[in-house]
C-alpha cells in the first residue's frame, strides 16, 4: 500500500506536538556552557548550550530575561530551567528557558562581582573621587528605612554624640522590588536640595537578598553623582557591598556610620579642658620665667647703682680713648718718616740737581729731548735749560767730538 505524502508542515507540527505532550521534556534542567550569546533589541536572548558531546539552541523570552539578576556571557557556565519544544519556521528543536543560574556559584554573586569589575573599570571606586567628611555637620541625613532598628541606633548614636546637628530621616524601602530605585531617587533628592551636610545610607544586616539594593547599579551611581558626602553602612561588618566601594567612606554597621559622621561632644570637652590646662601651665611657666627675669634685672648692679656703671664706663672710654691717640701719633710719625725718606730719593733723582752741577738739557721747538749731534741740522732752533734760566740758540755746525 502506497504511503500518502504530507507537507513539512504537517511533519514539524507533528513532532512539535510530540515534543510538547512529553512530560519530561515539559520541564528539563540542563547543565552546560553559554556560546554564541546575543541579546536583541526585542529583548529576548537567544543563545546555544553546549558540552562535550552536543550543542542545543537556546531561547529567553523578555518577561524571563528581565528576572535575571546577573549578565549572561559566552563561556559561562550555567545551570537552565525550560521546555523543549520545536520551532516550525527553522525546524529545528530548542530550550525555551525560564530560568538560568551560574553554574557552582550564585546568581547574585555572579551579579556582585560583574558590576563590581564593571564600576571599578570606569573609575567609580577611585580615591581621587572620595570627598571628605566634614568635622562638624550642621545636618545630617538618613536615608533608610524609617521602621528598622538601624535608624534608632543611628539618631540615638547622633544625639549622643553631636547634639548640636540636626538629623533628617529621610525614608525609603531597603529591599525588595523597587527599592534601589527609591534610594537612588532619596539620594538625588537630598543632594539636589542641599539638605545635609553628610548623607548616610544604609541598613541593618541581612541576607545578600536582603541587602542587594544596595549592590544594585542605581544606587551606585547615584551615590557616585552626590555631591555631598556619602557614608555606607549596609550590614554588619562582614557584609560588602558596592555602595561600600563607591561611597567616600565605608562603615561596618549603621552605629559605626553615626560615629564617623560626628564628634563625640564628650572627647572634646575633654580635649579643650587638656588644652586648657596647658596652655594655663604655659601661661604660668612663662610669667614665673618673666618674673625670675625681672627680679635678677632689678637686682643687678645697674639698676641698683647706675652712676657707678655709668663711672666705670667713662673710665674704660677715656683709657680707649688714649690708646686710640698714642697709636695715631706713633703711626703719624712713622709715616712722616717714610714721606722724607721718599722725598729724599726723589730729590737725588732730580734731574734739577743734574743741571745745578753745571749740566744742561737740550730740547727741539716741540720739547723733544736732543741727545745727539745727529739729530740736529744748522740753523735749526734749539732750546737749552739751564739751572736757573734758558737759552734759545741757532745751530751753527754740528759734528762727532
Amino acid at each position: 500500500m502506497a504511503l500518502q505524502p504530507i507537507t513539512v508542515t504537517q511533519v514539524t507540527q507533528y513532532i512539535k506536538m510530540l515534543l510538547d505532550r512529553d512530560e519530561i521534556l515539559s520541564q528539563v534542567c540542563v547543565r552546560g556552557e553559554l556560546s554564541n550569546y546575543k541579546m536583541h533589541s526585542s529583548g529576548h536572548h537567544y543563545f546555544t548550550l553546549k558540552d562535550d558531546g552536543a550543542v542545543i539552541s537556546c531561547v529567553m523570552f523578555r518577561s524571563d530575561a528581565a528576572r535575571l539578576r546577573f549578565r549572561p556571557e559566552s563561556g559561562m557556565k550555567v545551570i537552565l530551567t525550560g521546555r523543549v519544544s520545536l520551532f516550525p519556521k527553522s525546524g529545528q528543536y530548542q530550550i525555551y528557558v525560564s530560568h538560568m543560574q551560574p553554574d557552582g556559584v550564585g546568581d547574585l554573586a555572579v551579579a556582585f562581582e560583574q558590576l563590581k569589575r564593571r564600576l571599578e573599570a570606569q573609575g567609580y571606586f577611585d580615591a581621587e573621587y572620595k570627598k571628605p567628611i566634614p568635622a562638624f555637620p550642621d545636618r545630617v541625613a538618613l536615608v533608610t528605612s524609617p521602621t528598622g532598628a538601624a535608624v534608632r541606633d543611628m539618631i540615638r548614636i547622633l544625639g549622643r554624640r553631636w547634639p548640636m546637628a540636626k538629623v533628617l530621616v529621610c525614608p525609603v524601602k531597603v529591599q525588595g522590588e523597587g527599592a534601589a530605585e527609591e534610594i537612588a531617587a532619596m539620594l538625588d533628592y537630598v543632594d539636589q536640595n542641599d539638605l545635609a551636610d553628610v548623607i548616610l545610607t544604609g541598613r541593618g544586616g541581612g541576607s545578600m537578598e536582603d541587602l542587594w539594593a544596595f549592590n544594585e547599579e542605581a544606587v551606585a551611581k547615584a551615590i557616585f553623582r552626590c555631591r555631598t558626602p556619602v557614608i555606607s553602612a549596609v550590614g554588619h561588618e562582614p557584609d560588602v557591598t558596592i555602595s561600600d566601594f563607591v561611597a567616600d567612606l565605608r562603615a561596618a554597621t549603621p552605629s559605626n556610620a553615626a560615629e564617623l559622621a560626628v564628634k563625640d561632644q564628650n572627647e572634646l570637652r575633654l580635649r579643650l579642658m587638656q588644652q586648657q590646662k596647658r596652655l594655663t601651665a604655659s601661661a604660668e611657666q612663662t610669667l614665673s620665667s618673666a618674673s625670675l627675669r625681672l627680679k635678677r634685672l632689678s637686682d643687678s648692679r645697674v639698676m641698683q647703682s647706675p652712676d657707678a656703671v655709668l663711672g666705670q664706663k667713662e673710665l674704660l672710654l677715656d683709657l680707649l680713648r688714649q690708646r686710640w691717640e698714642r697709636c695715631g701719633t706713633a703711626l703719624l710719625q712713622t709715616e712722616r718718616q717714610r714721606l722724607s725718606s721718599c722725598a729724599a730719593r726723589l730729590d737725588a733723582l732730580s734731574p734739577l740737581k743734574v743741571l745745578g752741577r753745571g749740566y744742561a738739557l737740550v730740547t727741539d721747538a716741540s720739547g723733544g729731548v736732543i741727545r745727539t749731534a745727529s739729530a740736529v741740522q744748522p740753523g735749526q732752533q734749539v732750546r737749552v735749560r739751564l739751572s736757573e734760566g734758558q737759552l734759545r740758540c741757532t745751530v751753527e755746525q754740528t759734528g762727532e767730538e
